[in-house]
């Protein structure tokens, strides 16, 4: 399986709604351009910034399948995967092959806490069900339950589990991952914007960042010059990214990012409820946060 288009910068693009909470289709293919010229390497539709957990199945749909047209095959498209059930991943693991995604993400389900054996089957039979790439996605910090070392290793061992999402903001796990997988051939993301270049450092193959949808040429900066050997270049890039993603805690996950691209002047609606925008005072801030950072607005 050819898994080398994995790697590089791939944002989990936000979903812009009108105000029946509808995906709003001409921002949501405006977005696709804007990060497309930004450099990213891949597009992750229906993550959790693409709030996927707001969104009808008829939605969901919509956002993924404009987005795999908006792309046209320019860089590939990730498919998230989130529902709780295995019998509900593998219909989506199908929709996504039978739409022509690159590859998918699945996350561990929420909202219960099943065992690392009951995780491993989940996984094996969702990625049985289709022959596209599957990385997993691992957010303990959201979830009640995450991903461990030892899984990770039992999982990399089946053919089309070629990668991890992980978001622990856990290096110590992180660099587990990749010491326990460096065998194989199975690519381990950042998930966590703040530890792009540590993870690249110990080994990943990239990131999947919600930073990337509102400055993604600096997101990428830090990739490429990295890959560039340009290891100081890199620190100073992810020292810049950082003020405006610590900024994320001014309002409710993931309402930020939202709020970032509609100052950049996107039309991307409201955050779907009962998420609501930052207060003004704190809009205020993160506006100012973008001016330092000389953000690009939509022209």
């Amino acid at each position: 399986m050819d898994t080398s288009f994995i790697k590089g910068v791939i944002p989990p693009i936000v979903t812009p709604v009108d105000n029946q909470e509808r995906v709003n289709e001409r921002p949501l293919r405006q977005i696709v351009d804007h990060i497309i010229a930004g450099g990213v390497h891949g597009i992750l539709s229906l993550g959790s910034n693409g709030e996927f957990y707001g969104l009808a199945r008829k939605e969901q749909e919509r956002a993924a399948a404009i987005t795999l047209d908006q792309a046209e095959g320019r860089v590939p498209v990730y498919i998230g995967i989130a529902e709780i059930t295995t019998r509900e991943c593998v219909g989506w693991a199908k929709w996504a092959e039978q739409h022509k995604a690159q590859a998918i993400s699945v996350l561990h389900p929420m909202f219960l806490s099943p065992s690392d054996e009951e995780l491993y089957q989940h996984f094996k039979t969702v990625a049985e069900a289709t022959s596209l790439p599957v990385l997993l996605y691992n957010n303990p910090d959201r979830m009640r339950c995450g991903i461990s070392a030892n899984l990770v290793d039992r999982l990399a061992d089946i053919p089309n589990i070629v990668g991890i999402k992980e978001s622990s903001g856990d290096m110590t796990l992180t660099a587990e991952f990749i010491r326990r997988t460096r065998d194989r051939d199975f690519k381990v993301i950042a998930g966590r914007d703040i530890l792009i270049l540590s993870t690249l450092v110990y080994g990943g193959a990239g990131t999947v960042a919600s930073s990337a949808n509102v400055v993604p040429k600096l997101v990428v900066e830090i990739y490429n010059k990295f890959m560039a050997g340009d290891l100081a270049g890199a620190l100073e890039a992810q020292y810049r990214l950082a003020p405006m993603r610590m900024a994320y805690n001014l309002g409710s996950f993931p309402v930020v990012t939202k709020d970032y691209m509609r100052l950049l002047g996107f039309e991307v609606g409201e955050s779907i409820r009962p998420n609501t925008r930052s207060s003004p005072e704190n809009m205020a801030k993160l506006k100012n946060l973008l001016d330092d950072l000389g953000a690009e607005r939509l022209a």
